[in-house]
């Protein structure tokens, strides 16, 4: 695996400042039923990192602390969790909106028979991939039999009320490209989800999230490979919109990895970029899928409880270009229509 952070760093990003938070996203581990070949986390079914329970105990206070109003919970599969649902009881007792970041397969896995019943239960929101409308597509980047599994578990979503009309159960799906591309444009796009899905299977839903593949990680990684890299960082870099940077998720997102650690952003997570730590982000020694080590220090879920960020610098390097080229990226889609 090819470490893409030092390729990163040569390219200048606009600095950013962050705003009040207003969305938590955690990840509450990078074990996944899946291995994606887009996948930024390098998430998959050997990977063992969890979140411990008394991490998981402070995000409730965190959220209670400073007024959040969003929980949105990734991973790997954030199902996997063995207390994810108990975190999630938690938090909607708290009347906070929860965002379930599902891969859909895992709605078919041995022991998560009932999974898309608990999520009606609890109104999560539920954001699934899927990143094409074509069988051969989908299992090309995320493995076979990936889209026919996808297609039962959005069959059984909607027959739960998500995707509905007026159900108040919100189904969200994402698109990725397949290769070193920008996103189409995500209206023209979601018309055409809707469409196909409608018309082959019956499908509803409520929006589509068109996001860019970042350049860091499995990714970065095989771009690196196919010496292609350079290549896409240059077309993210002239699609860079000023218009974008008003927008973008790191000025109110807080990213919690499974360590509890703090990040402006995702990505910035997957980079070993932490939030309060200033220069080099590793110790010298290689982390796994060969980006750096996480570098002790930095912020931690449990400093949210007496510290406000509004404010602090944001931690940018040329991966950023990602959520700005064209119409933008976020964990919500397109930045501009």
């Amino acid at each position: 695996m090819h470490a893409t952070l030092p390729l990163l760093e040569t390219r200048r990003f606009p600095p950013l400042r962050r705003e009040a938070t207003t969305t938590l996203q955690v990840n509450l581990g990078y074990r996944c039923n899946q291995s994606c070949v887009h996948c930024h986390v390098n998430a998959g079914p050997s990977r063992t990192e969890m979140m411990d329970d008394d991490t998981l105990a402070l995000i409730p206070r965190v959220l209670a602390a400073h007024a959040i109003g969003t929980l949105d919970l990734t991973g790997g599969a954030p199902e996997l969790h063995p207390r994810f649902r108990a975190l999630v009881r938690e938090t909607c007792a708290l009347g906070v909106r929860v965002i379930d970041r599902c891969n859909l397969t895992i709605l078919s896995e041995p022991g998560q028979e009932d999974l898309a019943e608990f999520l009606a239960g609890h109104g999560v929101e539920v954001v699934a991939s899927l990143p094409c409308y074509s069988a051969d597509n989908v299992d090309r980047q995320r493995g076979k039999g990936v889209f026919e599994r996808s297609i039962a578990g959005l069959l059984r979503l909607n027959a739960l009320g998500y995707g509905q009309p007026g159900s108040g159960r919100v189904l969200n799906l994402v698109y990725n490209p397949q290769g070193p591309v920008l996103p189409p444009d995500q209206a023209r796009l979601e018309a055409d989800y809707r469409r196909e899905l409608a018309e082959h299977f019956g499908i509803v839903f409520t929006s589509l999230f068109a996001l860019a593949n970042m350049p860091i990680q499995r990714f970065g990684s095989t771009l690196i490979s196919k010496g292609q890299f350079n290549a896409y960082m240059e077309l993210l870099q002239a699609s860079h919109r000023d218009e974008n940077l008003a927008g973008v998720m790191c000025r109110a997102l807080v990213s919690v990895d499974w360590q509890g650690r703090l990040y402006d952003c995702d990505f910035n997570q997957q980079l070993g970029l932490p939030l309060g730590a200033e220069g080099a982000p590793d110790d010298g020694q290689a982390g796994e899928g060969g980006e750096p080590a996480r570098r002790p220090g930095g912020l931690h879920l449990r400093d949210l409880l007496v510290r406000d960020l509004a404010g602090a610098p944001i931690r940018v390097a040329g991966h950023c270009f990602g959520c700005t080229a064209g119409s933008g990226s976020s964990c919500g889609g397109a930045l501009k229509a």
